[in-house]
């Protein structure tokens, strides 16, 4: 009878085959109102973006915004990078050295050995490459 049918896998091939195209117009449904969606986005996006625009006030406002950023921001980003790179790289360099100062040691290339290429002589990147050579190199 009918569960001797469904145990049959021509059965189950025959429901497959009646059931795909109506799982496909489900699976084109759901793909289609998500896509719907982000066209909705998109088009929110656009008028975020293009709304300044939209009167002669608001044109002419872009443009000075433009302006500024042109003259005054943007001059004053690569000093103000330039500055916290230093201060970056000085306090690093502060920290070592204070850590040397209190470990008591007279091995200032075990702290920064500036023979090593780039980073690689920092204290700790010679920990980290050693740890990781002894690993590689097990014997």
């Amino acid at each position: 009878g009918a569960a001797e049918a469904q145990g049959n896998p021509l059965f189950r091939l025959g429901q497959l085959l009646l059931l795909a195209p109506i799982a496909r117009t489900v699976g084109f449904a759901a793909r289609r109102s998500a896509m719907s969606g982000l066209g909705t986005m998109a088009q929110l996006a656009h008028k975020f973006v293009t709304w300044p625009q939209g009167t002669t006030q608001g044109f002419c406002n872009v443009i000075k915004i433009g302006t500024f950023c042109r003259t005054v921001v943007w001059p004053c980003l690569p000093p103000l990078l330039m500055y916290q790179y230093i201060r970056a790289k000085d306090e690093d360099y502060y920290t070592t050295e204070v850590l040397y100062y209190k470990s008591g040691s007279k091995d200032a290339k075990a702290f920064y050995d500036t023979s090593r290429i780039g980073i690689s002589g920092h204290w700790r990147l010679q920990q980290d490459l050693e740890t990781i050579r002894a690993a590689a190199n097990v014997e």
